[in-house]
């Protein structure tokens, strides 16, 4: 391979945005093995977080704690920022955001609709507005898939490897394109609920108000799913308030990679608002929810 030395993403080289890219996807389809083929029959919850309802599994601990030690190992000058706790400063300019487990209410009750989300962001990832993802990689593990992207290399999702599937071309990529619906009232739109009470009545609210201007809607439970869904063209759009970084990096990169736009209550989406949608919906969504101040 001939070295490019071109800068691709915030000073990095293309080759560096590459390996990381790998990294991405190595260490997301490490912990999403983890968590699917470790998953003990009766799913032990460690603690409770915002509410009693924000809970946090033993499982949701031993895939942080693998991804953090794997990230250490390999990048031992980077920051790693986790949901569950893992908050550490580097020195290298790049910080992993990390989510173990995203739609862990999923996961105790057995629903197959959780993913591992691992992304590498520049900036300060601890402030909304302040980052940007730079390579990503989400792991759907009950579907065997992994979703993946670098800035300005497209995105991608490939069947995770040794699942058994031997006809030709099974481990090739297959390039993600977000749909071309532009009419509001045609779009499925996905989105998502918090756990603290008075947040739901407040998102509730909101959807009161949008659901007649919609197709329909659909609540899956992960807003790394929710993203990746909008990056394949499975649902037309997503928009939710109260998500973190480590919920929104990897499917955020994945969905712009994908042809789409997200985008907060500014240009930056984040805990205030996140909308992610094809060009022509962006903006008719973003005004739908962009009253809200939760």
């Amino acid at each position: 391979m001939t070295t490019d030395p071109s800068t691709a993403a915030d000073g990095l080289s293309e080759l560096m945005v590459q390996a990381l890219e790998r990294l991405c996807i190595d260490l997301a389809l490490a912990a999403g093995r983890l968590i699917r083929d470790d998953r003990p029959r009766h799913v032990g919850v460690a603690a409770t977080k915002s509410t009693d309802t924000d809970v946090v599994t033993v499982m949701d601990q031993r895939s942080e704690a693998l991804l953090h030690r794997l990230i250490r190992s390999a990048r031992p000058d980077d920051g790693v920022l986790g949901e569950e706790g893992v908050d550490v400063i580097g020195t290298s300019g790049l910080t992993w955001v990390i989510d173990p487990i995203d739609g862990t209410v999923n996961y105790l009750y057995d629903i197959p609709a959780y993913a591992v989300s691992v992304a590498v962001v520049t900036g300060d990832a601890r402030t909304d507005g302040a980052w940007r993802p730079v390579a990503g990689a989400v792991c759907d593990p009950c579907r065997r898939v992994v979703h993946h992207a670098r800035r300005g290399g497209g995105a991608w999702s490939r069947p995770e490897p040794g699942d058994g599937t031997d006809h030709p071309g099974a481990g090739d990529p297959e390039r993600l394109t977000v749909s071309s619906e532009d009419r509001l009232g045609r779009a499925l739109l996905a989105t998502g609920f918090g756990y603290d009470p008075e947040v739901r009545a407040r998102q509730a609210e909101v959807l009161r108000h949008v659901l007649p201007q919609v197709r329909d809607i659909r609540r899956i439970g992960s807003a790394a799913l929710d993203l990746v869904r909008v990056a394949e063209g499975t649902v037309d759009a997503y928009a939710e308030s109260g998500i973190n970084a480590w919920d929104l990096a990897a499917g955020w990169l994945i969905v712009e990679e994908a042809g789409g736009l997200v985008v907060g209550q500014g240009s930056h989406p984040g805990k205030a608002l996140t909308v992610a949608a094809g060009r022509g919906l962006i903006e008719p969504l973003r005004a739908l929810f962009q009253p809200t101040r939760h």
